[in-house]
């Protein structure tokens, strides 16, 4: 497995892993790198650096919340400035807004008639770090739904959906502005994963490629084969990096994926020559 898989998370948001389990599984695994790409949050970087020591090349990223024509849109950040203070700014506010999404999204499934708590919602969190999934499990453990997939369509939580809850996100544009004024690179994430099934629409890869974009997320577990050919072909027509990452999240999917998607080293040290490091 060597290489550098280049999008995963822990704990810290989505993960069911901590960092050092998670880094601890990745040099069991035999990978050259990972980055830890927490949604929103940076608080599970010195952990996974430590753990990691000589071991593995732990890369610090996030993964960026953004929105486009109303729908989430997901901007990997590898090597910010973790002490910039516009950035800084911006993460407690999605911290901020992301605690208030979930209890409002419980207000709405407990007003259409389901039996879920918000405190157990943020126990599963872990944390004033709240996301979808963590939502989603806590329906699954009240039986709404019987996964945490099934929790993601229009009658419960997916974006439109009977108990949904806009949340506060960039631009896309805004978003690769803030990251490269904290000193970090930029690639879009799962661009085959936008409304639903849906792909990011070209005008805007386009347009976020020449404001400075460095990389495309082409090799993911959820894009077919159709679709990495096409993300190849338009990386390579927009000389962006083509990256492959996993997306990991634990044991939230099954099986766990780290590693089953890779980013060669010769790829991964042309996004760094891009981000100056």
């Amino acid at each position: 497995m060597a290489g550098y898989d280049l999008h995963a998370h822990t704990n810290r948001s989505d993960g069911t892993f901590t960092p050092t389990e998670l880094v601890d599984l990745a040099v069991e695994r035999g990978l050259t790198g990972v980055a830890i790409t927490d949604h929103d949050t940076l608080a599970g970087l010195d952990e996974a650096t430590a753990a990691g020591g000589d071991r593995i090349d732990v890369v610090p990223g996030i993964e960026f919340s953004a929105e486009y024509e109303g729908a989430s849109l997901h901007v990997l950040a590898y090597w910010i400035d973790p002490s910039d203070d516009a950035l800084r700014a911006e993460l407690q506010r999605l911290t901020d807004t992301r605690f208030r999404r979930g209890e409002l999204m419980v207000e709405k499934l407990q007003d259409l008639g389901y039996p879920i708590d918000f405190e157990r919602v943020r126990t599963i969190a872990g944390g004033d770090t709240i996301a979808r999934p963590h939502v989603a499990q806590a329906m699954v453990e009240a039986g709404i739904v019987p996964n945490e997939k099934a929790a993601f369509t229009e009658e419960f939580i997916a974006d439109g959906g009977r108990a949904s809850v806009p949340k506060h996100a960039l631009h896309p544009l805004d978003a690769l502005t803030l990251i490269a004024e904290a000193g970090g690179v930029c690639v879009l994430a799962h661009p085959g994963m936008w409304k639903g099934a849906g792909s990011v629409p070209d005008d805007l890869i386009e347009a976020m490629a020449e404001g400075g974009m460095a990389g495309l997320e082409v090799d993911h577990p959820d894009h077919d084969d159709e679709q990495r050919t096409a993300y190849r072909a338009m990386a390579e027509r927009l000389d962006l990096v083509p990256t492959g990452a996993s997306d990991c999240h634990g044991l939230r999917y099954d099986p766990v994926r780290l590693g089953s998607e890779t980013t060669d080293a010769g790829r991964f040290a042309e996004l760094r020559r891009r981000a100056g490091r």
